[in-house]
């Protein structure tokens, strides 16, 4: 199956993908469009400063160094503020915003931010509507969802919901809130949606290599797919998906993550390295059995030269 044309999109995982990340994954795949850890919109305005950290890529014209879109994710419950706080995103140079009703962490939740709006598809319509109105019609409010909170029954008003208020694009995470990330993952309800309603739709949930891809789209009857995950835990799936290019090997992985180790910069948090480097191991364990074998290592670790090393020793081709 050719998926050459088909529109692959980096999800936006809080705490994992950053920018040091989207770059890493950018520059070894083709993808199409990046989205931004959430910007998380309380009250007013959000400072500039706060934009520019969560998003470094609007000093780069909202890309990454290899070219990438980036656009910024809003999260919150406020259709005005959000509103306010996507203009604001745009002015600084994102391509467009990217609105959070899917996220299930409960400190999110509790502030009736996330997933908990699923509850309340009147005040989805209302929060996309408000942003629609005041983003340029040049460019993209996107919006990720869930399949609803405990269950679907709200599904087809929160769909409907999605569309009226003129949303350009929709990625449903294909299960519910409690349903969190237990496999499986429900593709035919994304399905259903792409038969119900106009605006474009993105598949995403358990897509961790190429079979799984063409078996989501054959489902959920779209074209267009956003890997979480699945990316993580395969550093070129994009590319596997796409081109139907073969997994890294075990020396490709520990090359991209010693060049991921060359690539933090100096002078940040002392145990920024360590924290992201485990915590992205535990994901490409997944896939790769040597993974676990460093991350057994790794976790005593916290010195840069001492993880460098370790890896080093699990090299074949140096």
């Amino acid at each position: 199956m050719i998926l050459q044309e088909n529109p692959i999109i980096l999800a936006p995982m809080e705490g994992v993908i950053d920018a040091l990340m989207r770059d890493l994954l950018t520059s070894i795949n083709d993808y199409d469009l990046c989205v931004t850890e959430f910007v998380r919109v309380v009250k007013g305005l959000v400072p500039k400063h706060v934009f520019k950290k969560i998003c470094p890529e609007l000093l780069t014209n909202g890309k990454t160094p290899n070219g990438t879109p980036v656009r910024v994710q809003l999260l919150g419950q406020h259709p005005q503020w959000l509103a306010e706080n996507a203009l604001r995103a745009i002015e600084l140079g994102s391509p467009g915003v990217d609105l959070n009703f899917g996220c299930p962490a409960p400190t999110v939740n509790k502030s009736k931010g996330g997933a908990m709006l699923l509850k309340t598809p009147e005040v989805i319509y209302q929060i996309i509507n408000a942003c629609r109105e005041a983003v340029p019609d040049n460019l993209e409010v996107s919006a990720k969802i869930r399949l609803g909170w405990e269950d679907t029954a709200q599904f087809n008003e929160i769909l409907s919901a999605v569309e009226s208020a003129g949303a350009s694009t929709l990625a449903i995470h294909a299960r519910t809130k409690k349903q969190g990330y237990k496999a499986p993952a429900h593709w035919q309800y994304i399905g259903q949606a792409t038969s119900q309603i106009t605006t474009p739709v993105i598949a995403n949930g358990e897509i961790w290599q190429r079979d799984d891809a063409i078996k989501c789209i054959h489902t959920s009857k779209t074209k267009r797919l956003m890997l979480g995950r699945g990316a993580l835990a395969t550093p070129n799936l994009a590319n596997v998906v796409k081109f139907d290019e073969q997994p890294m090997t075990n020396d490709e992985l520990i090359h991209l993550l010693i060049h991921f180790c060359h690539q933090v910069p100096e002078g940040v948090k002392e145990h920024y390295l360590s924290s992201r480097l485990k915590q992205w191991l535990k994901y490409v364990r997944l896939q790769y059995p040597i993974a676990q074998l460093i991350f057994d290592e790794l976790k005593y670790l916290h010195q840069k030269d001492d993880i460098l090393q370790c890896l080093d020793r699990y090299l074949i081709t140096k």
